[in-house]
């Protein structure tokens, strides 16, 4: 039986910490001077107009600064960083740009010649992954020689964890991620991440848990000063140790079982060493998921204001990161407009299962919950954002028609909302930014 070796490491100082990893697991093996190397971080989100909380949701820059130096050691001089953020303007070239310049990369440029790339510029190039699923992959990822995947270690209100192999889908197309939240009970969102890995080239996985993120992917979830690093060369070995740390057995995150499926490997570690400092010094629970009602039709800290007359139901993971993006704004400046007289039975539903509700005011949020309830005859009101994605204007449009008078403001200025998180980790010295810098 093939035995993998798993490094799991006590961040500590930099280059000697991401070194000891490296070498722990003898990570680069087989790498040669030549070798096309692609990193792929993971920058979920940018924004140039607020400070927000990078930590447990970008993969810090020193992490990805060591390994570049690394590898510029070792004489690789063709290296790429690419990634596929969140943007939902399909023509914005600026916020990736920002990000780049933001996180230092451009500088590991004007030292060891890296390229950075938004992949929504780049050409995709269409991969059957096997059962029929085909998606298309970033064409600069697919013809590297070697890929570094460095994800952060966090949690995922979806996906339970977020880690090398979810990591990979900030590299396919938007109309593939559409897909990967497909309605269907058996290949749904879990079915479709656990084959990410499929098409890629020989690789190095380092997962970045020198900050940890609960309800993750995004800023509105809590983070911890974790200083762990995880790290192989077989990207499902780190993930499930990985999962272990955040406190998650691997049978019971089901985009791994489906991996280990893939790749008849078995799920208690059994084909695994772990070398270094162990995952008992670093293991705690993360929780995953945001806490709804009993009967989960809202968050509650809205029931707990005693919010009546409106129905937000718990999301699924059909939703698209998109229009889960927005829910957080929505759900907001839903709290923002209470005033204590009950709403008139509204319901806001999302992703590509939920089902209207008769008598009810229906808000449909996007354009598949329109496409697939237009002609629902249980709707007697009802109230369609058809766009994908949904457009804040008509979001604010939509619940101001059934009477929920938001404010356009949390909308007209999402690019500032990411700044009200920062308050928590004020004044707090183990949330560095200098972490997201490259000196």
């Amino acid at each position: 039986m093939t035995r993998y070796q798993v490094a799991v490491v006590r961040y500590e100082k930099p280059m000697e910490s991401v070194r000891r990893a490296v070498n722990l697991c003898d990570g680069l093996a087989g790498l040669k001077v030549g070798d096309r190397v692609f990193i792929k971080p993971n920058i979920v989100f940018w924004t140039a107009s607020v400070p927000f909380p990078k930590w447990g949701v970008i993969t810090t820059s020193r992490v990805v600064a060591d390994m570049v130096t690394i590898l510029a050691e070792r004489g690789i001089t063709d290296i790429t960083i690419g990634e596929g953020m969140v943007l939902f303007d399909p023509k914005d070239t600026k916020t990736a740009l920002q990000a780049f310049e933001g996180l230092g990369y451009n500088e590991l440029g004007r030292r060891y010649g890296v390229k950075c790339i938004d992949v929504h510029q780049r050409p995709f190039e269409k991969v059957d992954l096997g059962d029929g699923v085909v998606l298309s992959f970033n064409k600069d990822f697919l013809e590297s020689d070697f890929v570094v995947d460095i994800p952060v270690m966090k949690t995922h209100a979806q996906t339970k964890v977020s880690l090398g192999i979810k990591n990979l889908k900030g590299l396919i197309n938007m109309s593939s991620r559409k897909k990967c939240h497909a309605a269907d009970l058996e290949r749904d969102l879990d079915f479709m991440v656990a084959k990410l890995a499929n098409p890629m080239p020989r690789s190095f996985t380092i997962i970045d848990g020198i900050y940890t993120a609960e309800r993750g992917p995004g800023f509105d979830g809590k983070m911890h000063r974790t200083n762990c690093l995880v790290a192989c060369r077989d990207v499902l070995a780190a993930d499930m140790v990985a999962a272990k740390v955040l406190g998650y057995e691997p049978a019971d995150v089901p985009h791994l079982v489906h991996a280990a499926r893939l790749r008849s490997r078995t799920m208690d570690l059994s084909d695994v060493e772990v070398v270094g400092d162990g995952i008992d010094q670093f293991a705690f629970p993360h929780q995953y998921t945001f806490p709804y009602n009993e009967d989960s039709t809202l968050p509650i800290q809205l029931e707990r204001m005693g919010i009546k007359g409106l129905s937000y139901p718990k999301y699924d993971n059909t939703i698209c990161t998109y229009c889960s993006s927005l829910t957080g704004l929505i759900l907001t400046s839903i709290a923002m407009a209470w005033k204590g007289e009950p709403w008139g039975n509204v319901e806001v539903l999302t992703g590509k299962r939920m089902v209207p509700t008769p008598g009810k005011k229906t808000i449909l949020l996007g354009k598949c919950l329109w496409d697939m309830h237009k002609n629902h005859p249980d709707i007697q009101n009802m109230i369609p954002i058809k766009t994908c994605p949904p457009s804040p204007k008509a979001i604010v449009r939509a619940l101001n028609d059934v009477g929920i008078e938001v404010s356009s403001h949390i909308f007209d200025h999402m690019d500032m909302a990411p700044g009200y998180f920062m308050r928590k980790y004020e004044n707090k010295p183990e949330f560095e930014e200098s972490l997201f810098k490259v000196e």
